[in-house]
Formats: structure tokens, C-alpha cells, sequence
């Protein structure tokens, strides 16, 4: 869990409609959508609220909030046991929001970023390198970067023929 927490950049939040909108809001990977929710129906949530880096989810019983990010759920006590697909969900200690615990989303758990797979490779071998491009001579200065000197009259740059506002 190395995503930062806290609250919105700019302080603001709003209510998701749905925790289907939540997860789009959020650019969750899709590979995690069915994993959280089985962990929002086990834990029975009421509302979802964007926290700009996370959503928030509101239990309706007693309990912390769920935070969702794009590779974690964290919010769990220690002794809460979290079933999905008929397993039990090893829960890992928090190092932002003790002393809660946190799971890891399945996407991570292949070892791909969120959004991305991987081919596999046999151990030991690396990717060939890739061919260094051609150096390119130097680009003309654009004319907009000249500098044509300012009318000593009205103050205006000059133009590239040498006049100005006054003319």
C-alpha cells in the first residue's frame, strides 16, 4: 500500500451515486471491480463519497470507514474476517491509518500496474535493446522566441520587419 491518503487536493468531496460510478471516478482497474465488490457487499456499505485519491466507503453499522484506492481497500480491524469467493482475505497491517488493516487488490497481485498486463518472461532473460534513434540536427528558433526589440514610442514589440503598434 504505498498510495498517499488523505483528503481532496482542493478540500472538496462529493457523494457517488453508485459504487459502479465510484470505481469508473476513480479509473479503478476493471480486473479489481468484482473483488471490491464482493468486499463492499461483505461489509455492507452505504455510501461512497470521492476523496480525490480514494473513495471513502461509509459503513452503515458500527465501524471505520473503507478507503478504496486503486490498489488497496484498507479500513479493516484486526480481528475482522473479510470473505470473498469463499476465502478468508489475508489483511496486512496499515502504515498510513493504524491501526487499521488493508488488502491488496488482485491486480497487484499479478504484479502488472493498474490497467496493464504483462507478457511473461522466463527467469533470468531480458528484453532486448532497443536501437538508439538517429541524432536530429537542431530545430530553427520559432519566430515567436525572437526577440525584434520594443518601440521606444508605444512600448509594443516589434514586428519582424522592424514596426510596431505606432506606424
Amino acid at each position: 500500500m504505498n498510495e498517499v491518503q488523505g483528503p481532496t487536493p482542493t478540500g472538496s468531496s462529493r457523494p457517488y451515486k453508485s459504487l459502479a460510478e465510484a470505481l469508473r471516478g476513480q479509473r479503478i482497474d476493471p480486473v479489481n471491480h468484482d473483488f471490491i465488490r464482493a468486499i463492499v457487499e461483505a461489509v455492507d456499505i452505504s455510501t461512497f463519497i470521492d476523496r480525490g485519491r480514494y473513495i471513502e466507503a461509509i459503513r452503515r453499522g458500527e465501524g471505520a470507514a473503507l478507503h478504496i484506492g486503486r490498489t488497496y481497500t484498507n479500513g479493516f480491524t484486526e480481528d475482522e474476517q473479510i470473505v470473498v469467493a469463499g476465502r478468508a482475505l489475508p489483511l496486512a497491517p496499515s502504515e498510513g491509518r493504524a491501526p487499521y488493516f488493508y488488502v491488496t487488490h488482485p491486480s497487484e497481485l499479478l504484479g502488472a500496474p493498474a490497467g496493464v498486463s504483462r507478457p511473461a518472461r522466463a527467469a533470468g532473460t531480458r528484453a532486448p535493446a532497443k536501437p538508439k534513434p538517429e541524432p536530429r540536427a537542431p530545430k530553427a528558433t520559432p519566430v515567436e522566441d525572437r526577440d525584434y526589440g520594443i518601440c521606444e514610442v508605444c512600448f509594443m514589440v516589434k514586428t519582424p520587419s522592424g514596426g510596431c503598434g505606432c506606424d
